[in-house]
């Protein structure tokens, strides 16, 4: 009598914390072939649910994930992070180096300039600070949190900062206000936000995607300049521009 081959399922590290991340644990979730260990960098306080091992915070360096990857056993690891997490997603890319793990990048394309939109590009939030003197008196800056501190220096412009959680403090800014919020957002909720706060520009990373996308189309709609802070440039490796793409590398590996 034949013995039944048990094969040890694939271990697959998943860096994430966008909504392509998310859907990505949700679609491998409960398949025997795969175990996904989630890894977020705990900016956010309490992130939405997501099924399968979940681990919070950094890894410490290049070093130390590469340790991890080799402690751990992990066969592929999916790097689906924010397209501006430059840091996180060049460290994989050497971690990955050093233990021989496969490595892939999920990163939806970015958005295009359409007819009707009134786009600054810049290349970071320090440009982006500069570009707003003298270009609007009250701006919705949709970035991160942590970089909130290259607005610092304009105490004639009003701000509306949207953030997932509430601030433990005051922010390092003159003159603004917070509302909470989680994408996606619609487009309707967006219009009367911009309405209701008498918005007269808006600053945004190129983040790509539907979920977020509702902002730029309403300040085409109003006639609204955008700052936009364009991405960084990523160390080279395999890249895929969807969860749909991002499956069949993973299915071509098991």
């Amino acid at each position: 009598m034949s013995e039944e081959t048990i094969t040890k399922p694939r271990r697959i590290l998943l860096l994430g914390g966008t909504g392509d991340s998310r859907v990505l644990a949700e679609r491998l979730a409960g398949r025997g072939d795969v175990e996904v260990i989630s890894s977020l960098a705990g900016r956010t306080e309490q992130p939405a649910p997501l099924p399968g091992a979940l681990r919070i915070g950094g890894f410490g360096g290049v070093a130390a994930l590469a340790d991890f990857l080799t402690r751990e056993g992990i066969d592929l690891l999916v790097d689906a992070t924010h397209p501006y997490a430059a840091r996180i997603t060049d460290n994989a890319a050497a971690a990955c180096r050093r233990a021989g793990t496969p490595r892939l990048l999920v990163e939806r394309p970015p958005w295009q300039k359409r007819p009707g939109d009134d786009w600054i590009s810049v290349p970071d939030t320090e440009a982006a600070a500069k570009a707003l003197r003298g270009l609007a008196e009250r701006v919705f800056l949709a970035v991160g949190r942590g970089e909130l501190e290259a607005f610092a220096g304009l105490p004639d412009i009003w701000f509306l900062v949207r953030t997932v959680d509430a601030p433990g403090g005051r922010l390092p800014l003159e003159n603004y206000e917070v509302v909470l919020g989680r994408g996606p957002f619609e487009a309707n909720g967006e219009r009367a936000l911009f309405l209701l706060h008498g918005i007269q520009a808006l600053v945004t990373k190129n983040s790509g995607g539907e979920a977020t996308y509702a902002k730029i189309a309403v300040a085409r709609e109003l006639g609204l300049p955008v700052v936009m802070i364009e991405r960084p440039a990523h160390a080279d490796g395999e890249t895929a521009h969807s969860v749909e793409e991002a499956l069949g590398w993973i299915e071509a590996r098991l």
